[in-house]
């Protein structure tokens, strides 16, 4: 049972900001606690200390960074790709992949949602030919065949829905076509290219219950001259998505959310304006998001909330654990040294907690923990009193 009916009964008590992130009382930091990911109920304190400002954090809850790319070693299939994080419902796996798969692979625990972070080529697969750059999310659906010829050595990030589905966020007062146009989803073409492929033995690599069964075929079973119906692949790059945006409050991550699972979203950061108002924070806010783990791959750009993190790293944020903007990203904030980001990363916020897999331990930073140490200072509003 999925109740809704949250314990809710909104009450201010001592000195406030009138508005989340925005005015905060002088001399105070803002953290949000809330839950069901920025949907559910939520509560702002105003702290005299920066939430994050921490001597020592030992345990499993500690903040993680790792060079995710690193961990991407070279193979001929996407089963034999590096789990990097993972839990019982969702996968995320590292794959470099360097020349044309010569078999065919189908994925029967989930769908696959494919992020190109480097490189260029084609993918084949049941429904016709897709050619794919820097950039690109291919989204599969639980049971395609496929298989992919790179152009340009590839570096996959792969998100897996074990025993789910991917589908769209929600766009609510927005309009369907808000954050990006469902007609810039693109979907295989039947052309000369399908057509053209090899007509020769294949094999085809099933997947399912984590364990790999094999088929042979005496033809190329991608052979499809026409198909129907609302099931199909789809192509979105992150340069078609259009952020939502205000110039006057810092939106939480959530409207950044671009695939949905059952038990996960997919949010992707992409280059925005940033707020313009004097009073409204610039950098995200410090919360606590007790329901969800938070996985961020940074595939380009600087990422404006953090320092010493770069493109091809991965952090997880454990729920328990205050997360925000490092040190010299707050002060940046606070000065408006900066009118727009120019960060692109993928962010996967689960409610199941996240474990790393022995590839990203190897290459994690070990000090990203005590990243927050610096001092900081606190907002210089006038706030409310009750």
């Amino acid at each position: 049972m999925s109740a809704k009916n949250w314990i809710e009964f909104p009450r201010v008590e001592g000195i406030t900001s009138r508005q989340a992130h925005a005015d905060l009382p002088g001399g105070t930091f803002e953290r949000e606690m809330g839950r069901d990911g920025f949907f559910g109920p939520a509560t702002h304190f105003y702290h005299r200390h920066p939430p994050t400002g921490w001597i020592d954090l030992q345990g499993p809850v500690r903040p993680r960074a790792f060079d995710a790319v690193a961990t991407a070693e070279a193979s001929n299939g996407p089963f034999r790709a590096t789990p990097v994080v993972f839990n019982l419902r969702c996968y995320v796996l590292m794959w470099n992949c360097i020349a044309a798969m010569t078999q065919l692979v189908r994925n029967s625990d989930g769908d696959m949602l494919l992020f190109v972070h480097e490189g260029a080529g084609d993918l084949y697969c049941d429904f016709g030919h897709l050619t794919y750059r820097d950039g690109d999310y291919i989204l599969l659906p639980r049971g395609t065949m496929w298989r992919v010829e790179p152009s340009l050595q590839t570096i996959f990030m792969m998100i897996e829905a074990v025993d789910d589905a991917f589908k769209l966020s929600e766009r609510g007062l927005l309009g369907p076509h808000a954050i990006f146009d469902p007609a810039a989803l693109e979907t295989p073409k039947l052309d000369e290219a399908f057509a053209a492929q090899p007509e020769r033995e294949w094999h085809v690599f099933i997947k399912r219950s984590n364990q790999v069964s094999t088929i042979i075929y005496p033809f190329n079973p991608l052979d499809a001259v026409g198909w129907k119906g609302n099931l199909a692949p789809v192509k979105l790059n992150w340069r078609d998505i259009r952020p939502i945006a205000s110039h006057r409050y810092h939106l939480p991550p959530s409207v950044h959310s671009t695939f949905v699972a059952d038990r996960f979203v997919v949010c992707t950061f992409v280059p925005r304006p940033i707020e313009t108002d004097p009073g409204a924070l610039k950098v995200p806010f410090f919360h606590s998001n007790e329901d969800y783990d938070e996985a961020i791959f940074y595939h380009r750009g600087e990422f404006f909330s953090r320092d010493n993190i770069r493109p091809g790293m991965m952090t997880v944020h454990p729920c328990g654990v205050t997360h925000g903007p490092h040190p010299k990203a707050f002060a940046a904030g606070a000065a408006a040294a900066r009118t727009s980001t120019d960060e692109v990363a993928v962010m996967i916020d689960s409610r199941d907690p996240f474990e790393l897999g022995p590839a990203a331990i190897a290459r994690e930073d070990a000090g990203y923990a005590d990243s927050w140490r610096e001092v900081q200072e606190p907002g210089e509003g006038e706030g409310q009193e009750t």
